[in-house]
């Protein structure tokens, strides 16, 4: 009865870690690793999204974010939101950003960010939105960037669901 019921809780485990929202894969692009790429959906008839994801140089020399680009949007850039006197301000960076070896740099909202602009459609939770990143030494890299729903603060991921989990470990068996 005891292995039986071991049995059930690993099932129920596996398939619920099956179940867990699907996340953008990492992109591997020289010496650079893109992760955890996604953005929000979009009310109807914003013409701006921002674009969210981590960027981990594990290599000897620093490479540089120059451009990005999205079929889905007129214009696209890097941008950084930082506080100058005491207010929140937002900045294109038009030198692009560089991402020093051995370090990794995250986009997330208030910080760094991709920028997309002239929206030519809206972005529905669940989509995929394709952009291209520009770097100076990986060269053109395609990321696709998971549409969370309207006020998301981070991508879904299995930690998320995780956590979610009911607790079973004071079961007796």
């Amino acid at each position: 009865m005891k292995t039986m019921l071991k049995d059930v809780l690993f099932a129920a485990f596996a398939l619920a870690l099956c179940a867990a929202p699907a996340v953008a894969d990492d992109v591997k692009a020289g010496d650079l690793v893109i992760s955890q790429a996604w953005s929000r959906a979009t009310p109807g008839g914003a013409k701006v999204a921002g674009g969210y994801l981590t960027i981990e140089n594990k290599g000897t020399t620093a490479d540089k974010l120059v451009s990005i680009s999205a079929d889905i949007a007129g214009k696209a850039e890097v941008h950084e939101m930082a506080m100058d006197n005491g207010v929140m301000k937002m900045r294109l960076l038009d030198k692009g950003l560089v991402i020093d070896p051995g370090k990794t740099v995250k986009f997330a909202p208030g910080g760094y960010h991709l920028m997309l602009q002239e929206l030519k459609g809206p972005f529905k939770q669940g989509d995929k939105v394709p952009v291209t990143l520009q770097f100076e030494k990986a060269g053109k890299v395609a990321v696709s960037l998971d549409v969370q729903g309207v006020g998301a603060q981070a991508p879904a991921d299995s930690r998320q669901m995780m956590k979610k989990m009911p607790d079973h470990s004071g079961m007796k068996m």
